[in-house]
């Protein structure tokens, strides 16, 4: 066999992965063993979307609030950092027994949805969340006189506030609900979709780090920044809240519209 046949039968095997490392010290193939497979676009697709709907229910009022209040109180590092943890936790045990519990359960009832209902799915997902955006805009000036949810000073451990406010706020967490919803049809291995959970919870929870990195940063003049940013907030969360629920619903429909037109 020529040099470039067996320069091209050493990529195959080292390529495929069906070459062993006792081959490659004996020298029969000096190509490096770098991938076993291309990784799969869709799985790619689908954390990206899955990431741009954490970053976006991120700037949620009922976490950044209570964070900013914890801010002001004593040991403020802990408590934001136990905040973070009973958040991000609560959060991802909640989808993973939602993913894992219903989820499965629906697709065993139907166990093989066609690509078409899929992204029918997510056009009516998607446009549901639009309405629901909508609707919180038109109500902005009547919203924003009332309290910041979640602003309001709520004693107790940092750990235990922040797992009581994911827990009581997870059933009506549409977007999460909205990620969770297109994790489950995706029909990927078990871990991959636990994976894409972490994914968005770590999103989920960057407002939260961000306080944390704020007041470690800044020590004792710390108080003064989160007061600028709690004041805005305070002003401005029902128009976060409904730029954060345009941006998911037309990210979901905008997948589920490009997958029809595709299909």
């Amino acid at each position: 066999m020529g040099a470039f046949g067996d320069w091209s039968t050493r990529s195959h095997l080292s390529l495929s992965g069906r070459i062993s490392s006792r081959e490659i010290l004996r020298g029969r193939c000096r190509t490096p063993v770098f991938w076993t497979r291309d990784p799969d676009p869709s799985l790619t697709r689908l954390a990206l979307i899955v990431v741009s709907i954490g970053l976006a229910d991120s700037l949620n009022p009922s976490t950044v609030g209570p964070a900013l209040y914890l801010a002001t109180t004593r040991h403020a590092r802990r408590q934001i950092a136990e905040f973070a943890l009973g958040v991000f936790t609560v959060n991802l045990i909640g989808g993973a027994l939602i993913a894992l519990g219903p989820g499965q359960l629906l697709l065993a009832l139907v166990p093989h949805p066609s690509p078409a209902a899929k992204h029918i799915t997510q056009v009516i997902v998607g446009a549901a969340i639009i309405v629901a955006a909508i609707t919180l805009w038109f109500q902005r000036q009547r919203l924003a006189v009332r309290s910041l949810p979640g602003i309001a000073k709520r004693s107790g451990p940092g750990l235990a506030l922040g797992a009581g406010i994911s827990l009581v706020e997870l059933p009506t967490a549409f977007p999460y609900l909205a990620a969770i919803a297109a994790i489950v049809a995706s029909d990927l291995a078990v871990t991959q979709q636990v994976a894409l959970l972490v994914l968005f919870n770590l999103a989920f929870i960057l407002p939260v780090l961000a306080i944390l990195f704020v007041v470690v940063a800044f020590g004792a003049r710390a108080d003064r920044v989160l007061g600028v940013a709690s004041d805005w907030l305070q002003r401005e969360w029902p128009v976060l809240l409904a730029v954060g629920g345009l941006v998911v619903g037309a990210a979901i429909l905008g997948v589920g519209a490009i997958g029809l037109a595709g299909a």
